[in-house]
């Protein structure tokens, strides 16, 4: 062992900078190996595997403001569409902005995030009053992002929206 080294409980050397003697050990380098390959699968795994995120889907739902939509103001925020693109009773989801936006009635807006409250997967579309995600079947009211079909138990987060000369945009 050179002077001035230290062995660690697994057993390597330690230069005196806390740095592997000879610069590291076949078992530190396995063991790094390790773990940054778990890291990985980690990060692949990170909601439930079966996420589903990207552009925007046509019959997705999209993020409300809470309350309705905000009208007036100084505006701002990043357009995501037309109102007249928002069917009434439906919704669209906006993938890349990952919120879902609803007219649950005509005239009336809201938007929620497109991450479902169950494992975080990308909900998928809105049909029927709800706000779908594919992965786990869960179930969304357009009207209030409240659960309409678990698994998830919680509602999505309500997002705050702007609705100015016809352009519906994120606040």
């Amino acid at each position: 062992m050179p002077e001035g080294s230290e062995t660690r409980l697994d057993g390597a050397e330690q230069a005196p900078g806390g740095t592997a003697a000879g610069g590291g050990t076949r078992r530190g380098l396995l063991i790094g190996a390790g773990l940054a390959g778990v890291a990985g699968l980690a990060a692949a795994c990170g909601g439930s595997g079966d996420d589903d995120a990207g552009g925007s889907a046509d019959t997705g739902t999209g993020g409300g403001s809470g309350g309705g939509q905000e009208t007036g103001g100084s505006g701002g925020g990043t357009a995501l569409a037309a109102a007249a693109d928002i069917p009434v009773g439906g919704g669209k989801v906006f993938k890349d902005a990952k919120v879902v936006v609803c007219q649950p009635s005509q005239g009336e807006f809201k938007a929620f995030s497109a991450a479902c409250t169950h494992r975080g997967c990308a909900v998928g579309s809105v049909s029927g009053g709800t706000i779908n995600c594919h992965c786990h079947g869960s179930k969304f009211k357009i009207t209030d992002g409240s659960v309409a079909n678990p698994p998830a138990d919680e509602p999505l987060e309500e997002k705050k929206i702007n609705v100015q000369g016809g352009q519906i945009m994120l606040a």
